[in-house]
């Protein structure tokens, strides 16, 4: 695609001497100068997650002189976030991310006004808080909110700059559905729909190099000021794949679904959005929560289920957001799996009328039965084996999760006991309450271990590292 007009028109208040000086050496640049400076801090900027990708960005951003920008987050500053999340610093762990971000803005460029939304976006809120801003930056790290910010920026006709990161491996792109003078791209028409929930594991599981945030987050920012100012040619219409272990760059011709039809509205009901990438269960009354739409067409890659397969889009389904990530309803080996917060109807051969069995532990449930000498509970560890090497439990068997949703699955889910009761960890209980639930619906006595081994050193063993 062509150079985009520019999509902000300038402020028409002179750049005062401080700013001169501050931005001097963008008004030296054929494309920018002093009426792209104007477009700058006239531009109103979304930047919806303060995490890995959105901390580069924003920094860059309010660097840069864009007038007003955006913030949506709810989570809090964790020590873990700290290897890639540059926007927060030691002394803000705790702190809202939202707070913490507005403030090391402040200190970049005092000119910038924050806008601070500490909230979770959905269908009910997505469109009010879009509302008022030029474009968006997704930098999220779950496919639901993806499709929904996707959706939204469609809906209200905005660019939105996508980015995403997995391990040494990043992805960038622009999707717009209504760009003057050429053919919109929007995220539905390349990723038509998210991968089974499991197959891609989150950033806490798989890991990710914190430079790697660096690089694709400030792409995402030189994007943002490209069409704000009308600068070069943007992403739109190609799809940048960074692999940072072989310092490599590939750019995919990606086009507009003629197929697809234009979202005109935000899917229905309670979390609708999480139901279409199937991690709850399709709401009453909804119907299907996925919409009828084509393969995704890349210019020499195709498939319905692209973003998966091709592993070109590996955002996460976070863990670390309280659960959120777990699957729904679905079928594995042909048998029923419960999504999260549903009673197993019990192991196969539970008496009739006995009763739904029990689906978790508490940690102190936990030791309590690892104590007893008469009771063979089998402690299942679904984490990766590094995690198991900063903090596990003595006499768990260690079977990544990721075995349960692979090729082998039928065979790992086989070597579970049915005459014992296994009790499955992870880091929070998401991971684990997936494989529990697939274990219980081929006959296993399965209960997910509640709050995983984060809440084991909370509340049996404090004082184990945690992670």
């Amino acid at each position: 695609m062509t150079s985009l007009p520019p999509l902000v028109v300038p402020s028409t208040e002179p750049l005062s001497p401080e700013e001169l000086a501050r931005y001097s050496r963008h008004l030296a640049l054929p494309g920018i100068g002093i009426e792209g400076q104007q477009r700058l801090r006239a531009a109103r900027v979304l930047v919806v997650g303060a995490g890995g990708l959105g901390s580069p960005a924003l920094l860059y951003l309010a660097a840069a002189g864009v007038g007003t920008i955006g913030i949506v987050d709810d989570d809090r500053v964790e020590v873990s976030n700290l290897q890639r999340q540059v926007i927060h610093g030691g002394s803000d762990v705790g702190r809202s991310k939202v707070d913490s971000a507005r403030d090391a803005i402040a200190e970049v460029n005092p000119h910038v006004t924050v806008r601070l939304h500490e909230q979770r976006l959905d269908a009910g809120n997505v469109l009010d808080v879009l509302a008022g801003y030029d474009l968006v930056l997704d930098g999220t790290d779950n496919f639901a909110t993806r499709y929904l910010v996707g959706d939204a920026a469609e809906i209200a006709g905005i660019p939105c700059v996508w980015g995403s990161i997995f391990r040494f491996q990043g992805q960038v792109s622009v999707f717009w559905a209504t760009p003057p003078g050429g053919e919109g791209v929007v995220y539905r028409d390349v990723f038509p729909e998210p991968p089974p929930p499991g197959t891609v594991p989150d950033c806490a599981t798989g890991g990710v190099l914190g430079a790697m945030c660096g690089t694709i987050g400030s792409v995402m920012a030189t994007e943002a000021v490209k069409l704000v100012t009308g600068a070069g040619r943007t992403l739109l219409g190609r799809l940048a794949v960074y692999d940072s272990l072989e310092l490599t760059w590939r750019h995919l011709t990606v086009r507009a679904d003629p197929q697809r039809v234009p979202v005109t509205g935000l899917l229905s009901g309670d979390q609708a959005y999480e139901a279409f990438c199937g991690l709850a269960p399709v709401p009453a009354g909804a119907g299907t929560a996925r919409p009828a739409v084509a393969g995704g067409l890349f210019e020499s890659l195709s498939g319905p289920t692209a973003e998966g397969r091709l592993a070109v889009d590996l955002a996460q389904v976070s863990e670390e957001s309280g659960g959120r990530g777990l699957p729904g309803a679905g079928t594995v080996l042909g048998a029923p799996v419960r999504g999260p917060g549903v009673a197993s109807s019990g192991p196969v051969g539970a008496p009739a009328g006995a009763g739904p069995a029990p689906t978790s532990l508490t940690p102190r449930e936990l030791a309590a039965r690892l104590a007893d000498p008469d009771d063979d509970l089998l402690l299942l560890d679904v984490r990766e084996d590094w995690e198991t090497q900063i903090v596990g439990i003595d006499g768990a068997r260690v079977v990544p999760s990721g075995v349960y949703a692979g090729p082998d699955a039928r065979a790992a889910l086989a070597d579970l006991p049915r005459d014992r009761t296994v009790a499955v960890l992870c880091k929070v209980g998401g991971r684990s309450d997936r494989v529990a639930g697939l274990a219980r619906a081929v006959g296993v006595d399965a209960r997910n271990v509640e709050g995983g081994v984060l809440a084991w050193v909370r509340d049996v063993e404090p004082g184990r590292p945690t992670y």
